[in-house]
């Protein structure tokens, strides 16, 4: 099915920003785990929306992390550490998911969360940009 490319975009912004809401809620509640994983997603989200623009496709979390890296941090136009941010929320979603017995640290969340919005905001503003 065709799409407006703008509107996809848009959409995805909007449901990375929509899920930055759910982490603060989640960390709200003590539910740690699941404030990591939707700080994940909210990058993921917003990452989706970049490659929307550049007409990059993948269903596949790894591919679109190493498409992002290469494209985006490798190239300057992204900060490393924002980079490495990304990454670090892309295992900490894996543990989350798939470890038993794993409980992430309030203060960890706490700190994660400045980032994930510091990184959204990068991210964003390449979109909007060129």
């Amino acid at each position: 099915m065709p799409y407006d490319k703008k509107v996809l975009i848009d959409y995805r912004i909007q449901r990375a920003r929509e899920t930055v809401r759910e982490a603060e809620m989640s960390l709200k509640h003590n539910h740690f785990n699941l404030a990591e994983n939707r700080i994940y997603y909210a990058m993921f989200y917003m990452v989706q929306a970049l490659a929307v623009k550049h007409d990059f496709s993948t269903s596949k979390h790894a591919r679109l992390l190493g498409w992002f890296n290469k494209t985006f941090v490798r190239t300057g136009q992204i900060d490393p550490v924002l980079g490495k941010f990304y990454h670090s929320g892309f295992e900490k979603r894996q543990e989350g998911d798939y470890q038993d017995f794993l409980t992430f640290p309030k203060d960890e969340v706490e700190n994660d969360l400045p980032n994930m919005i510091r990184f959204l905001n990068a991210v964003e503003a390449l979109i909007r940009t060129g």
